[in-house]
């Protein structure tokens, strides 16, 4: 199953008990989908860029949230009931990609060696290029001073 991002954008005069309960109704969907919830963040209020014009007024702050979950492709489509809901400004779905996870992240070593590309030695340590300078300080001779 993928992993996607639900970002919830709610008005700032619902109070925390109501989107919560919007959050666990989202919940209780996703494990019907056999899904799973891997994250849940607060991002408290945010100040917003531009108002979001809706029936009560326009908005200018909103209550961010984020849920990080893997549920089936089908899932995104199934939320657009939340298009209806008046506790939310905006919601959006995003999805992970190149995300390896589950046995494929165990068995995969591609990657585990990156740190070879780096050489082991010291940033200011001496090449012999930087040695053939000393070889070139011969030609003083040339220029005495009278």
């Amino acid at each position: 199953m993928p992993l996607y991002d639900c970002m919830l954008l709610a008005k700032t005069s619902v109070k925390k008990e109501a989107i919560m309960n919007l959050v666990a109704r989202l919940g209780k969907r996703i494990f019907q989908c056999n899904g799973v919830i891997t994250d849940i963040k607060s991002f408290g209020t945010v100040q917003l860029g531009y108002g979001i014009k809706k029936l009560d007024g326009r908005h200018f702050q909103g209550h961010l949230m984020q849920m990080t979950m893997m549920v089936p492709p089908s899932f995104p489509k199934e939320l657009q009931y939340l298009n209806k809901e008046d506790r939310l400004l905006r919601w959006l779905i995003v999805k992970h990609r190149n995300t390896v996870y589950g046995l494929e992240a165990i068995n995969d070593d591609e990657g585990k060696d990156e740190l070879s590309l780096f050489g082991s030695g010291s940033l200011y340590r001496k090449t012999d290029e930087d040695g053939d300078d000393d070889e070139d300080d011969d030609d003083d001779d040339e220029y005495e001073q009278e």
